[in-house]
């Protein structure tokens, strides 16, 4: 039955306003009865033929716009819903949707008659007043419609069944209206629908949209439909070899063709450009299991041409949004490509109801007195199939961020632009962690999420703290766009410092409304930070290329001296070295600077010189090549300082060089020079020149500047050689 004859239906029977027999379900119930009980054929209609009853009666002399009386709009929508699967819970409250809003009839009342669940669902979509709230009463009746939402998701299946049944009505309004109801639909209730997966009330809410705002797109698209319409449709003739071929094979399965719906025809025209007849729909062949999907698939690609492109396992990889089915194509020997998609029933109910065909997922496991309750999500978890997740992550996210939200017009923005990601992504977080704040698990994002995203996400306000990131074991910018599966190690500031906090350009890389929220806060409380230019992306800290001396006595990690150090050769060597020639001078190599216990070599230089290399320097092979002299060196056995440089690889962040300088003080060793080179991509590396009083303890402290938080790496400083 039509949905305009449904409306008419409805409206005539609904003036009858009393039971068809005593103690039975009034007229107007029937059908939905009907419809509700193919989907749950034990479910008790009591509570539904009380709901209608005050619904009607706290209705009665109030009429739509369209004419019809009120009352037809909560069976409209209660009707959707129950073609849908909904159980009895839902419906119930759907029936009374709009009467705390528009009646006497009070949420005590309605608590106390139908009990608390169904109060809450009430409750969920009931509008704020203008009167009270002003501009900001609908932004914040969404607000509240969600936060309701979290708890309990099938707040939001009523409200998109009656933003349907409103949008099939929208005619008799203003075009202006027509046209502000309908962005707001577009722009927040439709991708609604598709994170809830209820694909059925998606579909048709983007072609009514798409008629409104874009009336001579549609006219022209419903043109190439109807044009279509007029010749055989191709898919016929494909969906017969199909059903032969299964036949043949033994796969019991029905095979359908799925026209496609206004919007679908007309970005398919947008992406192709001139259609081919068999681009109007799409075979879909209906399973009763897992493997008769993976059955029916291998015999299409066997007894057809796949087009591999176009193969896609969403059982394997379930959407975020519980969707489920294999997608793939094929040319037949005619060359015709006809686009397939393969499930199972249980599948399909969910692709087109979403959430809604999962019954209730509150109830316990087992199925209540109805015979409904979760049933059927314990039916897929029996089977294997993906489970109703009571809380999504979008949901999860989004409730998360707008409690920050404080004001309307951020919560109104930040919400219609993440609800504009129309993709979600899974994300492995690898990071340590912090005490408060674990750092292990898959982590859900919008696709186009940067590292800056999964901060925030992981960590909260603590993102603040994020100096650097590994994506897929490598060094990755905080800018990075992550990918579905990436695994992400994050790198927290301690939480024993201030933060260094984040920066304007982070702004340009967060793609989620918590992370920007929380950016901004930060900007706005901390100014004096913004205006120096700290936090930024590419590395906080100390300005790049700075090289200064330390005087060794400051114990407080803070450099000072001269702006740069005296040579090398001036400095006296506190690690003697024995040769094999008493009276030559002895110099440490500065490209490897060898310290004991290093296996050591020597080379006459010019001027009676010996010059000393670790045995594994690159430039000993130089030296035997080109003929020097090998001497024999050994250190000398006896307590003595050395002097090593070492190279630290870090992310850049306020407060490191201290840091670093602070461990190198406390490891009992001196600073002779410091050079912090600029940094590249968030990472930055400082090369210092060590005075020890004991070469064994060169290990030691080598470990102790690695645990400094940021650093990565740790190393021996090897200079390059110039060429020739």
């Amino acid at each position: 039955m039509s949905a305009a004859r449904n409306l008419r239906k409805l409206s005539r029977v609904a003036l009858l306003g009393h039971p068809s027999r005593r103690g039975g379900l009034p007229h107007a119930m029937e059908h939905v009865a009907k419809v509700h009980r193919a989907h749950h054929p034990r479910a008790n209609l009591g509570p539904l033929r009380r709901a209608y009853l005050l619904a009607e009666s706290s209705h009665r002399g109030q009429m739509r716009k369209s004419g019809e009386p009120y009352i037809t709009h909560p069976l409209a929508v209660t009707l959707l819903l129950a073609q849908l699967g909904a159980e009895t819970t839902t419906l119930t409250a759907s029936l009374l949707h709009d009467t705390v809003e528009d009646t006497e009839v009070t949420l005590t009342q309605v608590r106390e008659e139908f009990g608390e669940e169904v109060s809450y669902l009430v409750d969920g979509v009931t509008k704020l007043e203008k009167v009270d709230y002003g501009a900001a009463a609908e932004p914040e009746t969404f607000r509240k419609m969600l936060v309701a939402a979290g708890n309990d998701v099938r707040v939001m299946s009523i409200k998109l069944a009656d933003r349907l049944h409103n949008m099939r009505t929208l005619g008799v309004m203003r075009p202006e209206k027509q046209e502000r109801i309908a962005k707001v639909t577009r722009d927040v209730l439709i991708p609604l629908a598709e994170r809830l997966g209820v694909q059925a009330l998606k579909s048709e809410l983007e072609d009514l949209v798409f008629a409104i705002l874009m009336p001579e797109e549609h006219a022209r698209t419903r043109a190439m439909i109807q044009e279509h319409a007029r010749e055989a449709d191709p898919l016929t003739e494909i969906a017969s070899d199909v059903r032969r071929v299964l036949r043949e094979t033994g796969i019991t399965a029905q095979v359908l063709i799925r026209p496609r719906h206004t919007v679908s025809v007309h970005r398919l025209h947008l992406k192709r450009g001139e259609l081919d007849a068999c681009d109007f729909g799409r075979l879909l062949i209906l399973v009763e299991d897992d493997a008769d999907c993976y059955a029916v698939l291998g015999e299409l690609h066997t007894c057809f041409s796949p087009v591999i492109s176009e193969f896609k396992d969403f059982i394997a990889v379930p959407k975020f949004n519980l969707y489920q089915s294999l997608h793939t194509a094929f040319a037949d020997e005619r060359g015709r490509v006809a686009e397939v998609l393969v499930r199972t029933r249980r599948m399909h109910r969910v692709a087109e109801a979403g959430v809604i065909a999962l019954g209730n997922p509150y109830a316990p496991a087992q199925s209540d007195a109805e015979g409904e309750g979760n049933a059927s999500a314990a039916g897929a978890r029996g089977r294997g199939e993906r489970p109703d997740p009571t809380r999504p992550g979008w949901l999860s996210r989004l409730l998360e961020w707008q409690s920050h939200a404080t004001d309307t017009d951020t919560f109104w923005s930040e919400l219609r632009d993440e609800l504009a990601q129309d993709r979600e992504i899974t994300v492995y977080c690898a990071s340590p962690g912090t005490a408060t704040a674990p750092g292990g698990g898959a982590l859900p994002l919008p696709a186009g999420a940067s590292c800056v995203d999964a901060a925030y996400a992981r960590y909260g306000e603590a993102g603040h703290r994020c100096i650097g990131a590994r994506v897929n074991g490598r060094l990755a910018a905080l800018g990075t766009v992550l990918r579905d599966g990436d695994a992400v190690q994050l790198f927290l500031e301690p939480a024993v410092t201030s933060p260094s906090g984040p920066s304007p350009e982070w702004l340009d890389h967060a793609r989620t409304p918590a992370a920007r929220i929380a950016i901004r806060h930060w900007m706005e409380s901390h100014p004096e930070q913004n205006a120096d230019g700290q936090g930024e992306l590419t590395g906080a800290g100390p300005r790049a290329g700075r090289r200064t001396g330390e005087d060794p006595a400051a114990g407080n990690g803070a450099l000072s001296g001269t702006e740069s150090a005296a040579p090398e050769s001036a400095r006296p060597e506190a690690t003697p070295v024995v040769t094999d020639e008493p009276e030559a001078v002895v110099r440490l190599a500065r490209c490897c600077t060898p310290v004991p216990p290093d296996a050591v070599t020597g080379f006459a230089v010019r001027g009676g010189t010996v010059t000393v290399h670790r045995e594994n320097c690159s430039a000993v092979g130089s030296m035997r090549e080109s003929g020097r002299r090998v001497v024999g060196v050994r250190w000398e056995q006896r307590e003595a300082g050395c002097r090593v440089t070492l190279r630290a690889e870090a992310f850049g962040r306020q407060h490191l060089l201290a840091d670093l300088t602070e461990i190198i003080a406390a490891q009992g060793a001196a600073v002779v020079s410091a050079d912090v080179e600029p940094p590249r991509e968030q990472r930055v590396r400082h090369t210092y020149t060590l005075q020890l009083p004991d070469a064994a303890g060169l290990p030691a402290l080598m470990r102790a500047m690695r645990r400094v938080p940021g650093v990565f790496d740790v190393s021996r400083s090897v200079r390059r050689l110039p060429a020739g």
